[in-house]
């Protein structure tokens, strides 16, 4: 009878001892998160609301982040400022935004003429280029989660025809990153617009064309309403990567299982991303032709010169920098072996596709 009573106060002991261990496991913990995109666009902020939601859903709702949409507490292109001096312990961003902090930070995003989706986080992941990243967000008292992809996106919307590389001359073009640098060489002049600035520019006539994402995300914003040529493809701007900048100070104060969870609900916010962007782009480009916009192929001539421009760009920028030659380096190397990987495989598949659709399936 003793030993029964003591092995149950034994038990009822044990409980009590293990239960605060469990409570500094989950403590209820609060984040501030500003992202550059608006409230518009339910694709780029809606990701950052299907990733907050995911974190509370595995954390049981103690660990809690409340997202802000562009400008609302944060201007759209300093996100990663806040994150760095610890204004916010989070934030919903592109790496190529902050080229004026660090060029190399565009290999975060995309470069021009780059690596599609599967291919960056392929590098990231498994080709070096997660390490080299951490090297440059450390700088800045950050780290960066990739959190989602917006697929190729379109050569953008122009008031005018471009038949060739001379009608880019002079025409003020919203593009950010390193394509502003690849379109400055072309004879553009390249503007920094915030995406909810970008429609009132236009309406104004202060642009003359802007590349922005998709036929999605450019439908709701309106620009069929402003320019009539639409451009494609989009061999600028292959893919989009955004990440979930997190100051490391407030990252180092999280229990483990919270890092994880903050890992694998930005892996989820990014497969659902990209998974809505291939879903609804061909349906919005269809309502936009509908409506009469005109939708036109580059002319190679113009690629040709948008290609090259691009090589001189980053060559440019490795001769300047030893870290940006590195990452460079890294970079163009894995994107030789999957062009080469892809024209055996994938990519030859698609071709096969597109020159049978009539006759196929």
């Amino acid at each position: 009878m003793q030993r029964r009573r003591f092995l149950t106060l034994a038990g009822a002991g044990g409980a009590l001892l293990s239960a605060p261990v469990v409570a500094q496991e989950a403590p209820a913990i609060n984040w501030r998160m500003p992202s550059s995109f608006p409230r518009s666009l339910d694709t780029v902020w809606g990701a950052a609301e299907y990733l907050t939601k995911r974190v509370s859903d595995l954390t049981d709702g103690k660990f809690t982040i409340r997202g802000f949409p562009a400008g609302e507490i944060v201007p759209p292109l300093q996100v990663l400022d806040a994150v760095q001096n610890g204004t916010t312990e989070c934030g919903h961003t592109a790496g190529f935004y902050y080229l004026g902090k660090e060029p190399a930070l565009a290999f975060d995003t995309g470069v021009p003429f780059g690596l599609t989706p599967r291919q960056q986080m392929a590098w990231l992941l498994h080709g070096g280029g997660g390490a080299l990243m951490d090297e440059l967000y450390a700088r800045f008292n950050a780290l960066a989660i990739p959190c989602g992809n917006t697929g190729a996106q379109m050569g953008g919307w122009f008031r005018k025809e471009i038949k060739t590389v001379d009608d880019l001359k002079g025409l003020r073009i919203r593009t950010p990153g390193m394509l502003s640098m690849v379109y400055e060489k072309l004879g553009a002049i390249p503007q920094q617009v915030a995406g909810s600035d970008i429609y009132p520019a236009m309406e104004k006539g202060a642009l003359d064309a802007v590349e922005f994402v998709g036929p999605y995300d450019d439908e709701k914003l309106g620009f069929a309403k402003v320019a009539s040529y639409y451009y494609g493809p989009g061999v600028m701007e292959l893919g989009a990567n955004l990440c979930l900048a997190i100051n490391r100070d407030s990252w180092a104060k999280l229990p483990p299982r919270y890092q994880e969870a903050l890992r694998a609900a930005s892996a989820m916010a990014a497969d659902d991303l990209l998974a809505k962007y291939d879903a609804n782009n061909i349906v919005a480009l269809k309502r936009l032709v509908g409506q009469g916009v005109k939708l036109k192929a580059w002319p190679r001539e113009v690629m040709h010169a948008m290609q090259s421009a691009t090589k001189q760009v980053l060559e440019d920028y490795a001769a300047k920098s030893p870290q940006f030659a590195k990452v460079f380096a890294s970079w163009r190397e894995f994107r030789a072996d999957q062009l080469l990987w892809n024209s055996v495989n994938d990519g030859a598949a698609e071709n096969y596709l597109m020159a049978t659709r009539e006759k196929g399936l």
